[in-house]
């Protein structure tokens, strides 16, 4: 068949994706087989592939793809997360933009629009992902309010309430007003902001005196209750057990001491609002403060502020500060830059409010999660994260688990008309709970159950188990067979909210680790550092990108530079250079397949070439294998990329390559094309589409054969001295096509070589490939003088190219004296490496080896130079 002279990305990617798809290679059951496991952190089922995505799913495609063609059970399981406040945010505008409000429909006409909405929209990122080559088993896609997986997390709920780990009451939360939640502190965004300092008067009861205070937030103080300064505060020390008057409500508070307050902050004197700021909640907690709520659920000021009532918060800064001035209370106004707390999913300013809320005890769940990450049961990589690890773990804090939403898993609580609640996993069981608990008999209607759902990742903690469904079922074949899973690829970012919740939850219902190694990735950046996003607009479109430069181009271009947990500064120029890389292979495979076939005797040059890569192949399997375990992927692409591109493209094809119009032997033809295989194998997880569409035209194959379950290489073992030596002989081509260039020579033009024997140190075996290389008709030892000629050296082997009248004598000593200048410099910092005993004590045995053979080559190298240099004056 004709072989198109450019590799279509597009065409390959449909093509071998749906062949792929309708063969069922990703799709996995259990068998006698190992098992290879990872589960998708499910995005949002809101979310579109971004570029963050890009790069997590390809380093599972990665670590999916080389399973499989190490011969394991591989199971991906794909899915998504019902996102309860971004979908209901979605589902909200949505309903506005149709005239409808939430408020004045009933919860169940809520909840069909959100599936409805999901249904439509809720897919897309997963279809996104196959355009990028993800090797999912898409017949186990999941989502998280899956019946399965929403019992799941009630079962889980109702169990640990049992084991009275479930609390409720009052405490100090995260408020959204826009979305009027409470929210976890991962979707608290915290922005740098330019505000304001006010600083504020109060005047001590009884008296003509004030006290001053600085506040970023004067319309707070309608629900102060204290004033608090540092007990080694001089200024204040008077002051001790007296009161003050808050402005405008004149009520009487407290002026207390605490050693929390910075005496150098504002004036050293602090108001104490304890319902709208978790520090002051604390001191008013050991103070025994009165709380006094100030704001409404919606942000507004409520009864109790007494002033500006039903105003929104923002709108009360802007009027309280006349009316202050006016008091005589408001002293002056600075310029403060401070961070400030946005909603995540609706960009509301966070309040801070005591809310009545569900929480899960965390403080022994946690202890085993955190013991088998620090004893590497569970390896973090990069291991730098271990230490964030510990200390979120060591200073963990009750989960407030319980969200203000209807579109997720509702709390089976259920509230009996005269107090109290039953917990149980539908009406029918709460009626029998609550008719035992009270010796009456309730009917449905008698009960309510709890308006609240469950927070995302009480659903989410579940993934790695209830995708297999091992709670409702812990004794499963599938989840005996793929839990625990193997390898996580996450972010950093949820590396407490998400994978250390997972590890507990693994130990609680499983009694033993979620995975064993935890890939974390960087956050893809622009080329000035800052963090991709759509609201910056520097995020450019994955798919648009894919168009452009193909899949497995921005699949290598990502991976190139993306160390585990490094930040990955991404430019086009990466795309670029993975399809030029992938254009390289397409080039280098036409020329193979463009050679004729004869049967005819293998050449010598050949036969060394053909040995020298199974070599180098094998040296370089035993490199990836090391690289994987470490996870090390960008540099496992970084090393199969210099193979193919510099040892297989530019050293051993050229080796190899039959003369202009002539046949190549059938040995090393048949010989090429299984090493070309085996690079494709090698480079199949990280450019699927291109290798199998190599791997397909190298040779025939049956439509059930596939690339991605072939059996890969292993190394076999190689003779490490073969490639020693060979490193040398390229040292030798290189000199002399460097001599042509300088010397504008032709390759056409035949050239002789001649060498000076020292001792044992030619290897003449080689000398077949030397010639062939540099169309050298011979090479032979020097006899006498060799002026006229071109000289360089090769391991303290002296080399001459004779090249008669274009030999510049002068500009030859100029620059053998600088070479003899360099490696004496370089022998001396050698010698000094040597002569420290504390390096020679502490190096290893084979780095000193290393450093001795060093300093043995510089000192023939520099005999052999000088040797010359005095023959050539």
């Amino acid at each position: 068949m004709e072989i198109p002279t450019k590799y279509n990305p597009a065409e390959s990617e449909d093509k071998w994706y749906k062949y792929w798809m309708d063969k069922g290679f990703f799709h996995s059951v259990p068998d006698e087989r190992e098992a290879y496991t990872i589960v998708i952190p499910p995005p949002n089922v809101t979310g579109v592939l971004h570029m963050g995505h890009m790069l997590n799913n390809t380093i599972q495609d990665v670590l999916v793809r080389r399973a499989r063609l190490q011969g394991k059970n591989v199971c991906w399981v794909p899915g998504t997360d019902h996102a309860s406040i971004a979908t209901e945010a979605k589902v909200v505008n949505k309903l506005k933009q149709e005239g409808i409000s939430k408020e004045d429909i009933t919860r169940e006409e809520f909840m069909a629009h959100a599936w409805e909405w999901k249904e439509k929209h809720g897919g897309i990122i997963l279809e996104q992902l196959k355009k990028l080559g993800a090797s999912c088993d898409w017949e186990r896609t999941a989502f998280t309010m899956d019946e399965s997986l929403y019992e799941s997390v009630i079962d889980v709920f109702i169990d640990l309430y049992k084991k009275e780990k479930v609390y409720r009451g009052v405490r100090m939360v995260n408020w959204d007003p826009s979305a009027q939640t409470a929210v976890s502190d991962e979707e608290v965004i915290h922005k740098e902001l330019q505000s304001k300092l006010y600083y504020l008067r109060y005047q001590v009861e009884g008296s003509e005196e004030f006290i001053t205070i600085a506040t970023t937030r004067p319309e707070t103080i309608l629900g102060d209750t204290a004033v608090c300064v540092n007990p080694n505060d001089e200024r204040f020390a008077h002051l001790k057990g007296k009161r003050c008057i808050v402005p405008l409500v004149n009520r009487s508070i407290p002026i207390i001491e605490d050693e929390y307050v910075d005496m150098e902050f504002g004036t050293g004197a602090l108001k104490i609002t304890p319902a709208h700021d978790i520090h002051d909640y604390e001191i008013g907690d050991k103070h025994n403060l009165e709380t006094i709520d100030i704001f409404n659920d919606n942000g507004t000021m409520s009864q109790a502020a007494q002033l500006y009532i039903g105003k929104d918060r923002f709108e009360v800064r802007d009027l309280i500060l006349p009316d202050l001035e006016k008091a005589g209370n408001l002293v002056k106004i600075e310029d403060y830059v401070n961070k400030v707390g946005f909603s995540e999913r609706t960009d509301a300013v966070i309040e801070p409010k005591l809310s009545m809320q569900w929480f899960l005890n965390m403080k022994e769940l946690a202890e085993p999660a955190l013991e088998q990450v620090m004893n590497d049961n569970i390896q973090l990589h990069p291991a730098k994260f271990k230490n964030t690890y510990r200390h979120w773990m060591e200073n963990v804090k009750d989960w407030c688990i319980s969200r203000q939403l209807w579109w997720g898993q509702r709390i089976p609580v259920y509230y009996l008309p005269e107090g109290g609640y039953v917990v149980a996993k539908s009406i029918e069981e709460a009626l029998v709970e609550a008719n035992a608990k009270t010796g009456k008999t309730y009917k449905a209607e008698d009960l309510r159950q709890d308006e609240d759902v469950l927070d995302t990742w009480f659903s989410s903690w579940l993934w790695p188990i209830s995708v297999f469904d091992g709670i409702r079922n812990p004794e499963n074949e599938e989840i005996k067979y793929y839990y625990p899973t193997n390898d996580l690829v996450s972010g950093p970012d949820i590396l407490f909210f998400w994978i250390a919740r997972m590890v507990i939850a693994g130990y609680e219902y499983r009694g033993e680790k979620p995975f064993s190694n935890v890939y974390l990735t960087g956050i893809v950046r622009d080329e000035q550092g800052r963090k991709m996003s759509k609201s910056l607009g520097n995020s450019p479109d994955p798919l648009d990108l894919i168009a452009k430069y193909g899949a497995d181009g921005v699949r290598v271009g990502m991976l190139l530079c993306s160390p585990a947990g490094g930040d990955l500064l991404f430019n086009e120029n990466l795309p670029e250079q993975g399809r030029n890389f992938t254009t390289k292979i397409w080039n280098a495979f036409r020329l193979v397949k463009g050679w004729e076939v004869a049967d005819i005797e293998q050449p010598e040059y050949a036969r060394i070439a053909t040995e020298v890569f199974h070599a180098r192949l094998n040296n370089t399997m035993e490199q990836l294998d090391e690289q994987f375990k470490q996870y090390r992927i960008s540099e496992a692409l970084m090393t199969v990329y210099t193979l193919f591109r510099d040892e297989f493209s530019s050293w051993y094809l050229e080796m190899v390559k039959p003369a202009y119009q002539q046949p190549i032997d059938r040995k090393t033809f048949d010989s090429t094309v299984v090493l070309f295989e085996k690079l494709m194998q090698l480079l199949h997880p990280f450019m699927p589409f291109l290798t199998e569409e190599i791997w397909q035209l190298l040779a025939d194959r049956s439509d059930e054969e596939s690339i991605m379950v072939s059996v890969m290489p292993k190394p076999d073992a190689y003779d490490a001295n073969l490639l020693a030596k060979f490193e040398q002989v390229k040292e030798v081509i290189v000199a002399v096509r460097n001599i042509r260039k300088q010397k504008n020579i032709a390759f056409k033009e035949v050239l002789e070589m001649n060498y000076k024997l020292k001792g044992d140190n030619y290897d003449a075996s080689f000398d077949c490939v030397v010639a062939k290389m540099c169309n050298l008709k011979e090479i032979t030892v020097a006899n006498g003088d060799m002026t006229g000629a071109m000289t360089f050296l090769v391991n303290a082997v002296e080399y001459f190219i004779p090249l008669g009248d274009l030999v510049d004598v002068e500009e030859e000593l100029k620059k053998m004296e600088e070479e003899l200048k360099y490696t004496k410099g370089f022998l001396i910092s050698v010698q000094k490496k040597m002569s420290n005993e504390r390096f020679v004590n502490n190096a290893p045995a084979n780095v000193i080896e290393i450093e001795k053979k060093k300093m043995a080559d510089a000192e023939a190298k520099i005999k052999v130079l000088e040797e010359r240099i005095a023959s050539m004056k």
